[in-house]
Protein backbone atom coordinates (compact mmCIF):
# COMPACT_ATOMS: atom_id res chain seq x y z
CA UNK A 1 0.00 0.00 0.00
CA UNK A 2 1.54 3.47 -0.78
CA UNK A 3 0.46 6.39 1.70
CA UNK A 4 -1.54 8.47 0.94
CA UNK A 5 1.18 11.52 1.62
CA UNK A 6 3.00 10.56 -1.63
CA UNK A 7 2.34 11.56 -4.70
CA UNK A 8 -0.13 10.19 -7.26
CA UNK A 9 3.08 9.61 -9.60
CA UNK A 10 5.29 7.62 -6.69
CA UNK A 11 5.81 3.80 -7.41
CA UNK A 12 4.63 1.57 -4.87
CA UNK A 13 7.05 -0.85 -6.65
CA UNK A 14 9.80 0.41 -3.93
CA UNK A 15 7.83 -1.11 -1.14
CA UNK A 16 7.98 -4.46 -2.34
CA UNK A 17 10.50 -7.09 -3.26
CA UNK A 18 12.62 -5.74 -6.25
CA UNK A 19 12.71 -9.33 -7.35
CA UNK A 20 9.23 -8.85 -8.25
CA UNK A 21 9.19 -5.32 -9.06
CA UNK A 22 9.53 -6.19 -13.18
CA UNK A 23 6.41 -8.80 -12.83
CA UNK A 24 4.38 -5.83 -10.69
CA UNK A 25 5.30 -3.02 -13.11
CA UNK A 26 4.67 -4.97 -16.55
CA UNK A 27 1.51 -6.02 -15.30
CA UNK A 28 0.21 -2.39 -14.11
CA UNK A 29 1.33 -1.49 -17.28
CA UNK A 30 -0.61 -4.11 -19.00
CA UNK A 31 -3.51 -3.09 -16.97
CA UNK A 32 -3.81 0.34 -17.86
CA UNK A 33 -2.06 0.92 -21.36
CA UNK A 34 -4.62 3.47 -23.00
CA UNK A 35 -5.48 2.89 -27.14
CA UNK A 36 -7.63 1.72 -29.38
CA UNK A 37 -8.12 -1.10 -30.94
CA UNK A 38 -8.02 0.21 -34.62
CA UNK A 39 -5.21 2.69 -34.55
CA UNK A 40 -3.47 -0.18 -32.40
CA UNK A 41 -4.37 -2.65 -35.35
CA UNK A 42 -3.90 0.75 -37.86
CA UNK A 43 -0.39 1.15 -36.21
CA UNK A 44 0.83 -2.14 -36.56
CA UNK A 45 -0.46 -2.77 -40.42
CA UNK A 46 0.84 0.92 -41.84
CA UNK A 47 -0.38 0.78 -45.19
CA UNK A 48 -1.09 -2.84 -45.83
CA UNK A 49 -4.50 -3.05 -46.22
CA UNK A 50 -4.28 -7.25 -46.38
CA UNK A 51 -2.07 -7.41 -43.61
CA UNK A 52 -4.86 -5.42 -41.39
CA UNK A 53 -7.03 -7.66 -42.92
CA UNK A 54 -5.19 -10.31 -41.29
CA UNK A 55 -4.38 -9.07 -37.82
CA UNK A 56 -7.96 -8.33 -37.56
CA UNK A 57 -8.54 -11.94 -38.52
CA UNK A 58 -6.18 -13.39 -35.95
CA UNK A 59 -7.86 -11.00 -33.36
CA UNK A 60 -11.41 -12.29 -33.92
CA UNK A 61 -10.25 -16.36 -34.62
CA UNK A 62 -8.03 -15.72 -30.65
CA UNK A 63 -11.54 -14.44 -29.12
CA UNK A 64 -13.75 -16.84 -31.06
CA UNK A 65 -11.32 -19.86 -29.29
CA UNK A 66 -11.47 -18.55 -26.34
CA UNK A 67 -15.53 -17.58 -26.23
CA UNK A 68 -15.84 -21.53 -26.79
CA UNK A 69 -13.21 -22.14 -23.99
CA UNK A 70 -15.38 -20.38 -21.22
CA UNK A 71 -18.53 -21.92 -22.95
CA UNK A 72 -17.34 -25.65 -22.28
CA UNK A 73 -16.08 -24.43 -18.91
CA UNK A 74 -17.24 -26.20 -15.99
CA UNK A 75 -14.83 -25.33 -13.23
CA UNK A 76 -13.68 -22.53 -11.80
CA UNK A 77 -9.77 -23.20 -12.65
CA UNK A 78 -10.61 -23.31 -16.87
CA UNK A 79 -13.06 -20.74 -16.52
CA UNK A 80 -10.60 -18.27 -15.24
CA UNK A 81 -7.76 -20.12 -17.32
CA UNK A 82 -10.11 -19.38 -20.57
CA UNK A 83 -10.87 -15.75 -19.21
CA UNK A 84 -7.38 -14.36 -18.32
CA UNK A 85 -6.39 -15.74 -22.26
CA UNK A 86 -9.21 -13.53 -23.33
CA UNK A 87 -7.81 -10.53 -21.63
CA UNK A 88 -4.65 -11.48 -22.74
CA UNK A 89 -5.66 -11.10 -25.91
CA UNK A 90 -7.78 -8.05 -25.54
CA UNK A 91 -4.56 -6.36 -23.66
CA UNK A 92 -2.09 -7.42 -26.80
CA UNK A 93 -4.68 -5.28 -29.08
CA UNK A 94 -5.77 -2.83 -26.75
CA UNK A 95 -9.32 -3.85 -26.73
CA UNK A 96 -10.57 -1.90 -23.36
CA UNK A 97 -14.00 -3.13 -23.81
CA UNK A 98 -13.10 -6.57 -24.11
CA UNK A 99 -10.33 -6.59 -21.54
CA UNK A 100 -13.30 -4.93 -18.70
CA UNK A 101 -15.60 -7.80 -20.21
CA UNK A 102 -12.74 -10.43 -19.30
CA UNK A 103 -12.42 -9.03 -15.93
CA UNK A 104 -15.97 -10.02 -15.42
CA UNK A 105 -15.75 -12.76 -16.41
CA UNK A 106 -12.37 -13.44 -14.21
CA UNK A 107 -14.78 -12.50 -11.23
CA UNK A 108 -18.05 -14.22 -12.30
CA UNK A 109 -19.08 -17.88 -11.47
CA UNK A 110 -18.43 -20.67 -14.42
CA UNK A 111 -20.67 -20.46 -17.27
CA UNK A 112 -22.32 -17.15 -16.22
CA UNK A 113 -24.60 -16.84 -19.57
CA UNK A 114 -24.59 -13.01 -19.04
CA UNK A 115 -21.21 -12.51 -19.31
CA UNK A 116 -20.80 -14.96 -22.23
CA UNK A 117 -23.71 -13.04 -24.07
CA UNK A 118 -21.82 -9.36 -23.17
CA UNK A 119 -18.66 -11.12 -25.13
CA UNK A 120 -20.21 -12.31 -27.48
CA UNK A 121 -22.06 -9.29 -28.68
CA UNK A 122 -18.59 -7.56 -28.41
CA UNK A 123 -17.45 -10.26 -30.99
CA UNK A 124 -20.04 -9.63 -33.11
CA UNK A 125 -19.84 -6.07 -33.47
CA UNK A 126 -16.42 -7.02 -34.29
CA UNK A 127 -17.05 -9.15 -37.06
CA UNK A 128 -19.78 -6.84 -38.41
CA UNK A 129 -17.25 -3.67 -38.37
CA UNK A 130 -14.85 -6.03 -40.87
CA UNK A 131 -17.40 -5.95 -43.61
Amino acid sequence: LVPRSWPESSSFCLLINPALTLFVVNHLTMVYENGNLDATLAAAAGEDPALLRELRGAFAESIARQIDLLKRSRCDANWHMAAMRLKGVAASFHAQTLMKLADEACEAAPGEPTVVRRIEAFYADFIASQA
